[in-house]
């Protein structure tokens, strides 16, 4: 019986230690790691900002092709884009593959898993999730400190243009994120609370679904005062979609020509970069509250 107490005893250290290095992501699965990863593999561009944000230039070891941030990403190791290559990945021995929700097909998840290869989802719905998945990276790879204080900066950030924004009258808003069908963005997606937050009043707020698609009878009825076309040169709204939008004259964005063209990098990515997107559309929706002598 003794020893059986003193074993027990000497193991809680142990098991405390394994609950501490067991994570949970935004699918629901658990994972373990007994020890922070020194080969990742990022399945979208989000990720790979945030890995790098980290300081972990040396531990990525694979990205997408469409992981062209920061400039020293395009320098590794390539395992597809849309369709993740599963034999590229393994050749690359990554003892941490972290993706998107969105980016990441389930039959791929399925194949990862069946290889036993630890695999972290993430999918960001608001600004806060964001913040919160770069600290649980941070915890993840054994960076908590430089994930805690990135996140600190980030939120501070976002409180400043909060503050700017929050006395004044809104600027009725469509985002369009895709032409043709057209869809924007609404309640439930973390795009939607970066427009309010830069003081636009979303006209699909009231469509009930995080990516709804719309149609122009209810953009005539609500009439944007400015429309937001993401862009790009491998994602966004081509040129000549966004011409499109000027035989609507009778719309108030267009009657006084405030379009807002934002790189589709600052805000369809979950990383770092969306506060430079909000503080980006919150200068254009409201210029007076940033032009010299404005305020803090």
């Amino acid at each position: 019986m003794k020893r059986r107490q003193q074993g027990i005893l000497t193991g809680m250290p142990f098991m405390a230690n394994l609950a501490s290095r067991t994570f949970v992501d935004d699918l629901g699965r658990k994972i373990f790691l007994a020890r922070a990863p020194t080969r990742i593999v990022s399945l979208a561009p989000s990720v790979t900002e945030i890995l790098f944000a980290l300081d972990l230039h040396h531990e990525v070891v694979g990205v997408t092709q469409f992981c062209d941030y920061p400039p020293a990403a395009q320098a590794k190791a390539k395992i597809g884009a849309s369709f993740p290559n599963v034999e590229a990945i393994v050749a690359l021995r990554p003892d941490l593959v972290v993706g998107q929700q969105g980016f990441i097909r389930a039959d791929v998840l399925a194949k990862l898993e069946q290889l036993k290869i630890p695999t972290f989802i993430m999918d960001a719905r608001t600004l806060e999730d964001i913040l919160s998945h770069i600290q649980t990276m941070g915890r993840i790879v054994g960076r908590p400190e430089i994930a805690a204080d990135l996140a600190s900066a980030l939120r501070r950030r976002i409180n400043a243009i909060k503050e700017r924004t929050q006395d004044v009258p809104k600027v009725r808003v469509l985002y369009v994120l895709n032409s043709d069908p057209l869809m924007t963005v609404g309640t439930g997606s973390y795009i939607h609370q970066v427009l309010d937050l830069a003081g636009g009043l979303n006209i699909a707020a009231a469509a009930g679904l995080p990516y709804p698609r719309y149609n122009m009878e209810a953009v005539l009825k609500e009439d944007p005062e400015v429309l937001v076309f993401p862009v790009g040169t491998a994602e966004g709204i081509p040129e000549v979609e966004q011409a499109r939008w000027r035989q609507w004259t009778t719309l108030s964005a267009v009657k006084h020509g405030r379009y807002v063209r934002i790189p589709s990098v600052l805000l369809d990515r979950q990383g770092p970069r969306i506060v430079d997107g909000l503080e980006f559309l919150a200068e254009r929706l409201h210029p007076q509250l940033f032009s010299q002598g404005a305020g803090p």
